[in-house]
């Protein structure tokens, strides 16, 4: 019987010759150029009750690196054994790969047949999606809260720590921080219904000294079901809430996009390990997220980099964040 394995490469020659290497040895072979196509032919195979026996991925990819690929399907699909291969690796990235169940490693360059004998020394098992336990809770027990983005003016320098200081304490006031940039406050409002979150707005436009220059609800991010599930997941299994904040520098970024490019921008940015969070507004035409600089003061965040090379991202903004209350 046949063995399926699919590939991931960013390299055409590479997908090329491991497909023809491989079929050679008997197996059956797909290669997929990027961490999000290979999530569409995962779920279109299992969807059409086939499944595969191997993955073999890259780490560094233009989307989303092997290594988060990785965690993810080792949550998803336990039993499938995964082969990381790299031209740029090192004993820490090794170590991390080799730290999952049933997952080997190989350094490019290698033969055909170092692959086979990489992938053979794996524990054999196949991509199934394990089964979904069903809700203890009615449809609708728990109602989701809104969310919405403000960004102020401060028309009064001399009130700014007071006029912070009352903004910052108001019910439902998720979070406030004062920023360099365009705009001298961002607040992310939350509360369990449009009309509250209308409410908090007045009690803002209402304090001395401010100008409130735009209000934004988050929105959902439309896309595809395969994608979504596989975000889904991951901020499972990493843990990746809003709250985690690191230390050194953190900034917002504002980034005006078309919105006909939404998944495949909002997936590369979602995945940058500088990011702390990332939310759509705007009718999908702007993504609002915090990253953090790590220890560098005053170098331009990676990810701000990485989005100037991204088709379909028309401006990118960062306002820094100033500290005005210790935590």
């Amino acid at each position: 019987m046949e063995k399926r394995v699919l590939i991931i490469d960013d390299e055409p020659a590479i997908r090329r010759n491991l497909m023809f290497g491989l079929t050679q040895e008997g197996y059956t072979c797909t290669a997929c150029p990027d961490g999000i196509s290979a999530i569409h032919e995962l779920s279109a195979a299992l969807d059409k009750g086939e499944s595969y026996d191997y993955l073999i991925t890259d780490i560094f990819m233009p989307d989303i690196d092997g290594l988060k690929i990785l965690t993810v399907i080792k949550n998803e699909f336990p039993a499938l054994p995964v082969l990381v291969i790299t031209g740029f690796g090192d004993e820490s990235l090794k170590a991390m790969a080799l730290s999952e169940p049933n997952t080997g490693y190989l350094d490019k360059p290698f033969e055909i047949p170092q692959l086979v004998e990489a992938l053979e020394a794996l524990t054999p098992g196949r991509a199934q999606r394990a089964a979904v336990e069903p809700s203890a809770k009615e449809p609708g027990f728990l109602k989701e809260s809104v969310s919405a983005y403000m960004t102020i003016h401060i028309t009064d320098p001399a009130r700014s720590m007071e006029i912070f200081s009352d903004i910052n304490d108001m019910e439902g006031v998720a979070s406030c921080d004062a920023v360099r940039g365009d705009v001298d406050i961002i607040v992310l409002a939350q509360a369990s219904s449009e009309e509250k979150i209308k409410g908090l707005l007045d009690r803002i436009k209402a304090v001395d000294g401010v100008e409130v220059a735009s209000m934004s609800p988050v929105e959902r991010p439309k896309l595809d079901r395969d994608v979504k599930e596989f975000i889904e997941i991951y901020k499972k299994s990493v843990r990746h809430t809003r709250d985690n904040r690191r230390k050194g520098t953190t900034s917002y970024i504002i980034v005006d996009i078309d919105k006909h490019a939404l998944q495949q921008i909002f997936t590369t940015v979602f995945f940058v390990d500088e990011l702390i969070f990332l939310d759509v507004i705007d009718n999908g035409t702007k993504l609002v997220g915090m990253v953090t600089g790590g220890q560098a003061t005053g170098k331009t965040p990676k990810v701000i980099e990485k989005l100037g090379k991204i088709d379909g991202v028309l401006r990118v903004r960062e306002a820094k964040i100033i500290k005005m209350i210790d935590a």
